[in-house]
């Protein structure tokens, strides 16, 4: 199996030149003015939700065999593998054939 860190992206908050924007409760990452916040995040394989990965967490995150990709904690995206790439690309494929014999 190859390495999952391949599917990973970055998001960096950078708040040290506004400090009109308040934090969002204490349990925010981003709690008192003048922060930065960086931390890898991941896009589920199969609702493109695009989560932030906590390094706090202790369970471990959700991962589909068969695409070999991420997926988030939705109950959906664990039960079966509905891959967003490839139903994009059916759904393409299928305007295509609509245009050539509509």
């Amino acid at each position: 199996m190859s390495s999952l860190k391949r599917h990973e992206g970055y998001l960096l908050i950078d708040n040290r030149f506004n400090p009109a924007i308040p934090a969002n409760g204490k349990d925010s990452p981003l709690v008192g003015a003048h922060t930065v916040y960086e931390c890898a995040t991941i896009t589920c394989a199969h609702c493109n939700t695009v989560v932030i990965l906590r390094p706090d967490r202790s369970r471990p995150r959700g991962h589909c065999r068969k695409c070999d990709k991420y997926v988030c904690d939705n109950p959906a995206c664990n039960a079966e593998c509905m891959n967003f790439d490839k139903l994009l690309d059916d759904l393409q494929e299928q305007a295509f054939r609509s245009m050539n014999y509509g």
